[in-house]
């Protein structure tokens, strides 16, 4: 009976939250009661949209009666004192609300918390402070803010199969022909138009042009906070010799560790979407693959 009163309330609380919040809300994986939201200030969405957190929650069977929900930060630009405020806060909301529905709490202590630091930056460059802070671009976008150049075509964009392991879901999506780096960062800009991609704890992004004038090749990746993720993707496509595709894998985290098993989805994720679309050639031989020069 307790069990069957926990999910109605939730059931009810996931409703009131889709009215409320609408497309900031989203559903990562409604069987294993995965969510997640983006919160900003509201009052100053467009200007603080690089210090927007985004919040992965995952609610356990026993939760709100006995337990609190799981949940993960994704804020690139937290730095280690701020994210453990934050925790701090969001720890004391569940504490004081024990056995209650706190998911709305949990929100508006977070917006709340991003509408006092817009305050006190707004004070700070009207005082001509100079704050080490102030720089809020997270590592991922830093990292593909190329050169200004003319727009390119955006090449088709698919998307994998997800992979769910102990509450985690991995999802890759797959861009080509790429031949650019401007092309990189518009197909990144264009995932992140999707509401529940944005909101992935991690999007790991590793890209492979092959330069036919010079017979090299353009490559990098990012981990975007999956520690190691990014260099072990890359490492797939050379290894595969996929060459002028970007692959990106959205990873939701579930609230249990996986350990290196992370990576192995990550990868297989990637292969996945590889091999169903084509860049994966199987030898006549046997399983040994080697990848297909597509898009050249």
């Amino acid at each position: 009976m307790a069990e069957e009163d926990n999910l109605t309330r939730q059931a009810d609380e996931i409703e009131a939250l889709t009215a409320i919040y609408g497309d900031d809300w989203c559903v990562v994986d409604e069987a294993n009661r995965i969510y997640c939201i983006a919160i900003t200030d509201q009052d100053e969405a467009d200007k603080t949209a690089d210090c927007k957190i985004n919040l992965q929650i995952c609610l356990p069977p026993e939760y709100p009666n006995t337990a609190p929900p799981v949940y993960q930060i994704n804020a690139p630009w937290l730095k280690d004192a701020e994210r453990q405020t934050v925790i701090a806060s969001l720890e004391q909301v569940c504490s004081e609300n024990s056995g209650e529905c706190v998911l709305y709490l949990m929100f508006e202590r977070l917006r709340q918390y991003l509408m006092e630091r817009t305050e006190n930056t707004r004070q700070d460059v009207a005082n001509n402070s100079q704050d080490d802070d102030a720089s809020l671009s997270s590592d991922l976008a830093s990292r593909l803010a190329f050169p200004s150049a003319p727009e390119c075509e955006i090449p088709p964009i698919k998307h994998g199969e997800p992979i769910t392991d102990r509450r985690s879901t991995f999802q890759a999506h797959l861009a080509a022909p790429i031949s650019t780096v401007q092309q990189v960062a518009q197909v990144r800009r264009e995932l992140l138009q999707n509401r529940k991609i944005a909101n992935a704890t991690h999007n790991i992004l590793a890209y492979r042009i092959y330069c036919e004038d010079r017979g090299t090749f353009l490559q990098d990746c990012d981990n975007d906070g999956e520690a190691a993720a990014g260099p072990r993707l890359l490492h797939l496509l050379e290894i595969l010799d996929v060459r002028n595709v970007l692959i990106v894998v959205s990873r939701w985290y579930g609230g249990i560790q996986l350990g290196p098993d992370r990576f192995k989805h990550i990868n297989n994720a990637a292969r996945n979407i590889l091999d169903a679309h084509g860049f994966i050639q199987k030898d006549e031989k046997g399983p040994k693959k080697k990848g297909k020069h597509k898009g050249k």
